[in-house]
């Protein structure tokens, strides 16, 4: 009974081919050109009578088909003499360049249907255009002592210490303890154990009162207007250096100009 062929879109003659291969569940590696062949060019013969565009790519794999079968038909060509030695390639088959073919191009063939088989599933798949989900991002809240150290916070603790005792002092009107010629005595003596150079920071503390500040600076008013000591600064904004001068006045300091 002659087969009929239900005609299929075939992408070439390899596909054609390989269809016909597993259609009849031939071993690819055991090809039985002349079953094969004569199911091709029915196969082609089909496409005729129906019209069909038979390109030239399908008739190439038919004459190549063809000259496999009249390889395998014919007898196999005798020895060839190389080096006074008798060369048989027994091993010669003409089927394998077309079974290397169709073992690659099955290959590429199941990976494009298993692409294809992706793209339907995730043609499945509905996505939405992104939203902007700032609005529900949480604030991270900025820590208000970042780049800060322990020291840091020891000497901001310290000024708001001295501030806070600025603030709760009571001022008190009382007799000056000490009176500007005291205090004159005082500095000099300070330049003396100093080697005659003292320098005007060093002269104030942070438990002075206001009134032991006033009364230093007027003894130091006294003493360059009476030429015991001399004040200059090496550079701009300095510290102020006092130095004794050798050449001042010498003997008894004067009078205290406020009074005691």
């Amino acid at each position: 009974m002659k087969p009929h062929y239900k005609l299929e879109t075939f992408e070439g003659p390899l596909d054609l081919l390989l269809h016909l291969i597993d259609k009849a569940e031939i071993d690819i590696y055991n090809i039985p050109i002349s079953e094969i062949t004569e199911q091709y060019m029915e196969v082609l013969a089909a496409m005729q009578e129906l019209e069909l565009e038979v390109t030239s790519e399908f008739l190439v794999m038919a004459a190549t088909l063809l000259a496999i079968k009249s390889q395998l038909l014919l007898p196999k060509p005798p020895p060839v003499e190389l080096d006074d030695m008798f060369y048989e390639d027994e091993n010669f088959d003409p089927r394998a360049e077309l079974v290397q073919k169709l073992l690659e191009y099955r290959k590429y063939k199941a990976a494009a249907e298993e692409l294809r088989d992706k793209e339907l599933a995730r043609s499945l798949i509905f996505t939405r255009e992104p939203e902007d989900l700032t609005p529900y991002v949480r604030e991270v809240e900025v820590n208000p002592v970042e780049g800060l150290d322990v020291s840091d916070l020891v000497i901001a603790f310290q000024r708001a210490l001295r501030k806070a005792m600025s603030r709760n002092t009571v001022a008190k009107i009382r007799r000056d303890e000490i009176s500007v010629k005291e205090r004159m005595g005082e500095v000099l003596t300070l330049l003396s154990e100093r080697g005659g150079r003292l320098l005007f920071s060093k002269l104030f503390d942070y438990e002075m009162s206001r009134e032991e500040i006033v009364v230093t600076f007027m003894a130091l008013l006294e003493l360059m207007k009476t030429k015991h000591i001399a004040c200059y600064q090496q550079r701009l904004f300095d510290d102020i250096v006092i130095q004794r001068k050798e050449g001042g006045v010498q003997g008894e300091l004067p009078s205290d100009p406020i009074g005691d």
